[in-house]
């Protein structure tokens, strides 16, 4: 440390328009100080401050229209440097022409629903999806007066053409999708919206990460990421995202946003951007691991079928090599014995944690017929339809050895009884 620096000393110490330390009583002191560095070479932080502040000290009257049009921070609902920060750093990974981060990935998925579609509209998704998704779409958009049309995963996008109707404003899918791993080819899904008018495409990319899957890329309007999972990578925060392919779209969704509130917290943005540093080595990491994980269990006797989008087996892994970088870290398999069969296994793994969400460092596996797609959300019915058979099981490839996950979805799977699965 230099022998001619000084101590810190607040603004009211150095003197405010006249007004000094002595001029006010300690109580004023307490809440009233505040440092402005004034000396030395002006330095940029290289990791961007957390700026936790709600509220921001203007100079003028003036001011607070003058940012409204030309930029700059008033209040942290409308904006926030840390913020920003993260969302340029996501839409330069998307290649999009905006973005915006969210409480959560629900935050992003239902704010722009009710951003891009009102009362009279259709809408068309892939059947099954996220189960919040699900939700909103059978449970919520029906109260404002908002039609939808569910195709199945995997299918050809021309099952999506067929379903268009004159009051059709979006066509909403996932790739991978959740919990099935079914996947959307995303250049001809991206052609179909160009050739409609007045109608948008929207895509859920969670499971592969923009680092994998740059959604922009192929032409869809919006691509929506659930930060939770891969972007985030360490399980230690919830948010979302969304990017747009015109500025004008992510005007439009700015003024919902700041409108609803579904902003997210700067601390949660500084984890956020922490975590996409390292995004690359990461996914690269999840996929490998994956695929090791999915060759074995795909040989499994007690294992009636595994959908991984590295697998040549896969209905869509032409189409996934296509569009994926490489494969990402989930797999969805089918364990033989059903409902039972999926349980013991979950309930047996020891590495591996039963957990629901996705895209940490760890392994998680989960039983979406009786947990995230379970009975307090679809019927048997609406699980069979959307091919979320008994014995599923979703698993998220984590960073640890995989020859060790290997070893313990094998003592698991020794655990099923042989008359079970016969």
């Amino acid at each position: 440390m230099s022998k001619k620096w000084f101590p810190p000393q607040s603004d009211l110490e150095r003197g405010v328009g006249g007004l000094y330390i002595t001029d006010v009583t300690p109580e004023t002191v307490a809440t009233s100080s505040r440092f402005t560095p004034t000396s030395g070479p002006e330095t940029e932080a290289l990791v961007p401050p957390i700026f936790h502040s709600s509220t921001y000290k203007l100079k003028s009257v003036d001011d607070y229209l003058k940012i409204l049009e030309e930029g700059g921070y008033i209040y942290s609902r409308l904006s926030n440097f840390t913020c920003q920060s993260l969302q340029a750093a996501i839409n330069s990974i998307e290649g999009g022409k905006g973005s915006l981060v969210f409480s959560t990935g629900m935050a992003a998925i239902s704010t722009a629903l009710l951003c891009f579609l009102k009362s009279g509209d259709h809408i068309v998704v892939n059947n099954p999806c996220y189960s919040g998704t699900y939700d909103v779409i059978m449970n919520i958009l029906p109260r404002y007066g908002i039609e939808y049309t569910f195709v199945n995963t995997g299918c050809p996008v021309e099952e999506y053409k067929k379903h268009i109707k004159a009051n059709t404003r979006m066509l909403y899918g996932e790739t991978p999708c959740n919990p099935n791993m079914a996947i959307l080819d995303l250049e001809e899904f991206g052609k179909l919206g160009k050739s409609l008018d007045n109608v948008l495409t929207m895509v859920d990319s969670t499971f592969a990460s923009p680092y994998l899957q740059p959604v922009i890329q192929h032409g869809i309007d919006v691509s929506m990421h659930s930060c939770t999972k891969y972007m985030g990578g360490h399980s230690d925060l919830v948010a979302g995202c969304l990017t747009f392919s015109s500025v004008d779209l992510w005007k439009t969704m700015l003024h919902y946003q700041t409108s609803l509130g579904t902003t997210m917290s700067p601390h949660d943005a500084s984890l956020l951007l922490r975590g996409i540093k390292t995004l690359p080595i990461r996914m690269e990491r999840h996929s490998s691991n994956a695929q090791k994980v999915a060759e074995f269990l795909e040989k499994h006797p007690k294992v009636e079928r595994v959908s991984y989008p590295g697998l040549p087996s896969h209905p869509q892994h032409q189409v996934a090599k296509k569009q994926m970088k490489m494969f990402s870290g989930m797999i969805a398999a089918e364990i033989k014995g059903g409902v039972q069969g999926g349980k013991i296994l979950v309930e047996n793994v020891r590495l591996v944690q039963l957990a629901v969400s996705l895209g940490g460092v760890e392994s998680l596996i989960e039983h979406p017929a009786t947990m995230t797609h379970g009975p307090m959300l679809m019927t048997s019915e609406d699980r069979q339809s959307g091919g979320i058979t008994d014995g599923l099981v979703r698993i998220s490839i984590g960073l640890e050895d995989p020859d060790d996950l290997i070893k313990d979805f094998q003592q698991a799977l020794d655990k099923i009884p042989e008359n079970l699965v016969a």
